[in-house]
């Protein structure tokens, strides 16, 4: 890889200086990377959505759509595979940071788990967000970014995921490493460890099937509540817009790594 160095833009840190950057969201299709789209949009910077499921895709793109003036692109593919990311990124143009928050927590306890059945949801983690890297640095101007996502199951742990989170630890030190090797490109990557979010995805994980629900079990938080998708997702845009971070681990959890 090049070492050559690159100038690093000094533009406003505030999300308004996305406006026309295209910004790439694997696993965009719902929850945190459909708010980040959605709030993406609302600057006016160019989204593509990279996912697995097309009718879910198409669903979140017509969604992004009713934006006015919205670019919005739907890619179906795996985003853990370092051929599909090439393409989305080719297909996308040329794009400007990239956001990651595809990925599962639970992977079943120690001993009665095989090790087959926690490989997918682990590698599919690590290694997506090491092609991913590999995929964007050959394509990322210098202050393009790379987010990605971690949890704060990281430093609480819960029973039934030591794999899962062991996955996530892999994530925050790709993420420093990635920072120091990218860093004479210009290229930023941070990461993103997310309390509890009420998206689908932790409804489901939870057992939470409905407002009431997930409203009860907030309420031992200390701020009373889970975040919104928007919320967390409105952290991957500061880190987009900030061409001085990198290398940053940002804790958006209301509190929750303290009780």
């Amino acid at each position: 890889m090049s070492t050559t160095l690159a100038p690093m833009p000094v533009t406003s840190p505030l999300p308004t200086a996305l406006e026309g950057r295209t910004v790439l969201i694997v696993g965009g299709s719902s929850g945190i990377g459909l708010a980040a789209g959605a709030l993406l949009t609302s600057v006016s910077a160019r989204v593509a959505l990279l996912a697995r499921d097309p009718a879910r895709l198409a669903a979140a793109v017509d969604r992004l759509r009713t934006t006015p003036g919205a670019s919005v692109t739907g890619i179906a593919g795996d985003g853990t595979a370092e051929d599909v990311l090439d393409q989305a990124l080719d297909q996308a143009g040329p794009v400007d940071h990239v956001l990651v928050t595809a990925g599962v927590l639970g992977t079943g306890a120690l001993l009665d788990t095989p090790r087959d059945q926690v490989r997918e949801a682990v590698e599919g983690r690590i290694w997506g967000a090491y092609g991913t890297a590999r995929a964007a640095a050959r394509r990322l101007p210098a202050g393009g970014s790379i987010t990605f996502s971690s949890g704060h199951y990281l430093t609480r742990p819960v029973p039934g995921a030591s794999a899962a989170i062991a996955s996530i630890g892999a994530i925050e030190g790709l993420t420093r490493a990635l920072a120091v090797e990218l860093a004479p490109r210009r290229q930023r990557v941070n990461a993103i460890r997310f309390g509890v979010v009420d998206t689908p995805l932790a409804r489901g994980a939870l057992g939470l099937a409905d407002d009431a629900a997930m409203a009860a079990a907030g309420q031992g938080t200390p701020l009373g509540r889970f975040a919104t998708a928007e919320e967390a997702a409105s952290a991957a845009l500061f880190l987009m817009a900030n061409n001085f971070m990198t290398g940053t681990v940002v804790t958006v959890d209301g509190g929750q790594a303290l009780v």
